[in-house]
């Protein structure tokens, strides 16, 4: 498998080891979906699910003109 080495400062180190932990990752799983997201980003898990669940009438369709009838090719 392919390694990568990073050069990050004391500071950096310590906030991605923070990130990683608050996640409950290994630094190298929570480094690698970073920058995975970043190449693939990918809506959340559940997004979907808020599709229709707005209920406010300001996000009502505006009224649709009528379409001229044409003749067939």
């Amino acid at each position: 498998m392919p390694q990568l080495s990073l050069y990050v400062t004391q500071e950096q180190f310590q906030k991605i080891e923070s990130e990683a932990h608050a996640d409950k990752m290994s630094l190298s799983k929570w480094v690698v979906s970073q920058i995975m997201n970043r190449i693939e980003p990918r809506y959340p898990e559940g997004w979907a699910d808020l599709f229709g669940s707005v209920h406010d009438n300001s996000f009502a369709r505006p009224e649709q003109p009528v379409l001229e009838k044409r003749e067939g090719l």
